[in-house]
């Protein structure tokens, strides 16, 4: 008898001493960084394998291919045992769990497979840990420091981003697609934890966001990389915003004073630019082809963007133009160049302007008060310039010459604009002329002045010599001797030596009564006038000959 209760006594001792038995945890592999830990009440998402003491197997999540999904402390198909050990576990930490059975299946087992007061151990991997309370956590991990515009819902957005789960297994990347992710902003085309995460962000700004499963795939997962109830990390890089209620944005860095002209709807611009998108990536350059861009303004030769963006420059004008897809290259961009729906930034500097309808424009900056002679057309000048650019850039210059250059006017020795500018003026007067390139040197440009230039002379009138009309040699300027040929025959021998031509020529200029044609030696022209006379060539001028009037020479 006091065998058999003593056989009981030890029995109910061994009962108390098993059930004073807890969970011994072995953290064989902790993460580095472990910013949250298991609590009751929150959601796991682990794999296991299930061993008894010996180490034969019962069971196994990655055997059946799937994780176990649970809440923990409340899920009531999880052994009390394992719901205590994934406490305090960090998501990627590894640990062995040894539950004691009577925190596991106790004195009766479970059916076949766990015999009664069997004590299990599970190999437990956690891949996520979330609760209902969560909301979406962002991390900034760079901010720019001007933040000019900031994602609202309704706004279109391009972004690239890198998708991982919480173990850090990567599930998508726009940067290996080489392409951003485009899509509007609150229109539910993105999963609610996106949404809310890039709303406020700035274009160049990277944030990490981190997305409990019900505002991301919740139970469904995504595909065969998204398992179902994952929580979802995207790290996101915002390259661009707009609104398709934007309109072209202005912003003028530098500006002419005075602004002697405006663009206006029509007129031809050439501009310098650089175009970048809202990151600061540069896509093109006119500076790059040492080459302004030339255009008409208005009529749609050029995106409309562009366009808006050009009406109203000043010449040496420095404006910045943001142009939205939907005035730019829309959304299906321009070649390899331009991405589909890129807002486009372009700083521009305005080079010159001028319209196909321009004249000459003649502004006089010194006149001398004493002016009774001007210089036209035929007349022999000598003149001082300084060509250049409407931005400044210095062309050529009279300076760069020993002496003020002559030359004939309207003999087609200059560019018309010129010769056009040069036109009226006294010894002394100074002149600003613009000229357009249709009376310059056109669109094809000449040897150091660019296709399609406006061209601005600084001009001094320094000598006029009246002319005569083209093909001629002299002219009278009050009506001539009557008879012509007395007064030219001097010692009346009834023929004019070439000596006697001379005589009589030079004295009619002297006297003011004729002229003679400038611009080359005087002593030569009298002498082709002779010859032009001396319709034999024997030296001597009749009077016979002097009346013939056939030729084209017959300024006498």
């Amino acid at each position: 008898m006091e065998s058999v209760c003593l056989s009981l006594l030890l029995l109910a001792l061994r009962v108390v001493f098993a059930q004073l038995e807890d969970v011994i945890i072995d953290r064989y592999s902790i993460p580095t960084h472990c910013s949250r830990e298991v609590r009751a009440g929150d959601y796991v998402r682990y794999h296991y394998n299930g061993t008894f003491i010996d180490g034969r197997k019962f069971d196994s999540s990655l055997d059946k291919g799937y994780p176990i999904v649970a809440q923990v402390g409340v899920d009531s198909k999880v052994i009390p045992g394992l719901d205590k050990g994934v406490e305090g576990m960090c998501v990627n930490e590894r640990r062995k769990i040894t539950v004691p059975s009577h925190l596991a299946y106790g004195v009766l087992g479970a059916g076949a497979l766990i015999p009664p007061d069997s004590t299990l151990v599970f190999d437990v991997h956690l891949l996520d840990l979330w609760n209902k309370a969560d909301t979406v956590e962002i991390r900034v991990l760079h901010r720019p420091q001007k933040c000019k515009r900031a994602v609202t819902d309704s706004d279109f957005v391009r972004y690239h981003y890198n998708g991982s789960l919480l173990v850090g297994t990567v599930f998508g990347s726009s940067h290996d697609l080489n392409s951003t992710y485009d899509t509007y902003v609150g229109q539910g085309s993105l999963i609610r934890g996106v949404e809310q995460g890039i709303l406020g962000m700035c274009v160049g700004e990277r944030r990490s966001i981190i997305i409990p499963p019900f505002l991301a795939y919740d139970k469904n997962g995504y595909g065969t990389k998204i398992p179902p109830y994952a929580t979802v990390m995207f790290d996101v890089l915002l390259v661009d915003v707009f609104n398709v209620k934007d309109d072209v944005m202005i912003e003028v860095e530098e500006i002419p004073r005075p602004c002697r002209r405006r663009a206006a709807l029509g007129d031809f611009i050439r501009y310098h630019y650089n175009g970048s998108f809202q990151d600061g990536t540069l896509f093109d350059s006119s500076y790059s082809r040492n080459s302004t861009f030339d255009t008409f303004v208005g009529v749609g030769r050029v995106i409309a963007g562009m366009d808006k963006a050009l009406l109203g420059v000043c010449v040496g004008e420095r404006r910045r133009a943001t142009v939205p897809p939907h005035v730019g290259y829309g959304e299906n961009g321009s070649g390899e160049l331009i991405p589909g729906s890129a807002v486009l930034i372009f700083d521009l500097h305005i080079i010159d302007i001028h319209n196909p309808e321009d004249g000459v424009d003649v502004k006089v900056t010194y006149k001398p008060s004493d002016c009774n002679l001007t210089s036209d057309v035929n007349d022999v000048i000598m003149y001082r310039y300084n060509c250049s650019l409407l931005d400044g850039t210095r062309l050529y210059t009279s300076d760069d010459y020993p002496e003020a250059p002559g030359v004939t006017l309207g003999q087609g020795k200059l560019i018309s604009g010129l010769d056009e500018g040069l036109r009226g003026m006294c010894v002394s007067e100074k002149r600003e002329i613009t000229v357009p390139p249709h009376l310059a040197h056109g669109s094809a440009g000449a040897s150091g002045v660019p296709g399609s230039a406006v061209l601005l002379f600084e001009l001094e009138l320094v000598d006029v010599q009246k002319g005569v009309p083209e093909g001629f040699l002299f002219i009278w300027l009050q009506d001539s001797p009557d008879p012509l040929f007395l007064a030219m025959d001097m010692n009346h021998d009834q023929q004019v030596s070439l000596e006697e031509f001379v005589v009589f020529i030079e004295r009619q200029v002297a006297e003011g009564r004729g002229r003679i044609r400038p611009g080359t030696d005087r002593e030569v022209v009298i002498k082709e006038m002779f010859k032009n006379q001396d319709r034999n060539t024997d030296g001597r001028i009749t009077e016979d000959e002097l009346n013939v009037t056939e030729s084209k020479h017959d300024e006498l």
